[in-house]
């Protein structure tokens, strides 16, 4: 099996002034290898249900006339044995100190991106990160968050975090995914009961990882690893 994996994030609620308490960092990541024959595996599944197979998958869009291919995609995720998310939720990043760590917002981010990326890393695997592209400052992100994943891995010659870019998300099957799973755990914490679908949904996902995904699972936790972060934490 190849060593070369490849992870896509995505976030929710990440801007500081949202007036949103919660905030979801995850990711997807997979080998190499294994992407097209998922992602074409994706593509089938949206024709099955009679969608066009450039139709983006948004967890905005999970309505009751799509929920049976949502629930059919979650199954897909859990059915794929090469398939691993990561996420973190921070309950309420308006309660944080910056002032407190010499730190801003952003600063913050990279290290919240680096507390949910380092569960994924090994030292004996390289990884090509992928990002959605979300505004104008994308760019010095991306260069930015190589730096300290590579720094933090002491891979100074790029060997580990062998790249990370930006990516368009209607373009790739997988980030997509994120975006559903991400938009699941934000659903879920912000105690949100808008919709009856979102709702199936989350609760479908509960049962197909026999998680309430409320809570910190176990580090080791290989296909759906959440961590619920608080300040305390290092």
């Amino acid at each position: 099996m190849s060593n070369l994996y490849n992870v896509y994030c995505d976030e929710s609620c990440h801007l500081e002034q949202d007036h949103i308490s919660i905030m979801v960092l995850g990711a997807i990541w997979c080998p190499q290898e294994n992407i097209s024959d998922i992602s074409n595996k994706i593509r089938n599944l949206k024709e099955r249900h009679g969608f066009s197979k450039q139709r983006e998958i948004k967890w905005v869009k999970v309505s009751p006339g799509g929920l049976s291919f949502y629930q059919e995609l979650v199954d897909l995720f859990f059915t794929e044995d090469e398939l691993h998310f990561r996420a973190v939720v921070i309950p309420d990043k308006t309660r944080l100190d910056h002032g407190q760590f010499f730190q801003n917002h952003d600063t913050w981010y990279y290290k919240m991106f680096f507390v949910m990326l380092k569960q994924i890393f090994n030292t004996d695997s390289r990884y090509h990160v992928y990002l959605d592209i979300k505004d104008t400052k994308s760019q010095t992100k991306i260069h930015k968050l190589h730096e300290v994943l590579a720094n933090s891995q002491y891979d100074f010659d790029r060997s580990i975090v062998a790249r990370v870019q930006q990516v368009r998300s209607h373009e790739v099957e997988l980030l997509q995914l994120a975006d559903l799973l991400i938009g699941a755990l934000g659903y879920l914490h912000r105690g949100l009961q808008t919709s009856q679908a979102k709702l199936a949904l989350v609760d479908h996902i509960k049962k197909k990882s026999n998680l309430s995904l409320q809570h910190t699972t176990l580090p080791q936790a290989a296909k759906m690893n959440i961590l619920v972060w608080s300040p305390q934490q290092s």
